[in-house]
């Protein structure tokens, strides 16, 4: 039994070791690689509520954001410093209830903005609006999911020099040549710019929300 226990032990201090190496290396601004936390897990922090009309009230419950389904459009937009260019964001989305877009991700690219939209369109289609004046519903990045309410969904999105990639589930569901383009959102997201997040008569929950800024 002495040597099991000594084993034991040995392979927790390994373990101990390893979850504090990788505390350390997460930067509280996101530089050099790392993943820093947009979301705290208790509080909206620096997201604010977005100006749209008749919006379902943000709040934080249970380590996750809950954006209520409004009149129209609800969401939330941050506050704080943002990148233009040269980083990824990450997060997980639930669609509670409805059955639109649960997921209207807005974000910098260099001087313009544009959308990541999850299930719109009636609940499927996903894809980037908007490149050269036509939305995600429009264009090359268009794909359509069946999502499924009450199911957690991985997302990623990276900004680099003349392109917008974005993954669904770790599958990569745009790959957008932005060289030479026209880049701009719906004029019903404004309110998202700089970075948001929004729901069409929707209820989503969003969790783990985090970025990093890439190398250059």
């Amino acid at each position: 039994m002495f040597p099991r226990t000594i084993r034991l032990l040995s392979c927790l201090c390994i373990l101990s070791c390893l979850t504090g190496c990788q505390l350390t290396t997460t930067g509280k601004n996101g530089h050099n690689g790392n993943w820093a936390p947009l979301f705290d897990g208790t509080s909206l922090g620096e997201w604010k509520q977005s100006d749209f009309l008749n919006p379902g009230v943000t709040y934080a419950r249970d380590r996750t954001l809950i954006i209520p389904a409004g009149e129209v459009l609800s969401g939330i937009t941050w506050a704080g410093n943002f990148p233009k260019m040269g980083y990824e964001i990450r997060l997980e989305a639930m669609r509670a209830g409805g059955s639109d877009f649960f997921c209207g991700l807005t974000f910098p690219v260099n001087d313009s903005f544009a959308s990541l939209i999850l299930g719109g369109w009636g609940g499927t289609v996903c894809g980037i609006s908007c490149l050269d004046g036509e939305d995600a519903a429009n264009n090359e990045t268009t794909t359509s999911t069946n999502f499924k309410n009450g199911i957690w969904y991985s997302v990623r999105l990276r900004v680099t020099k003349d392109k917008l990639e974005a993954w669904l589930q770790n599958e990569q569901i745009v790959d957008a040549d932005t060289k030479d383009r026209e880049i701009g959102v719906r004029i019903e997201v404004e309110e998202s710019r700089p970075l948001g997040l929004a729901t069409f008569q929707t209820t989503a929950a969003l969790r783990n929300i985090s970025w990093r800024k890439l190398a250059e």
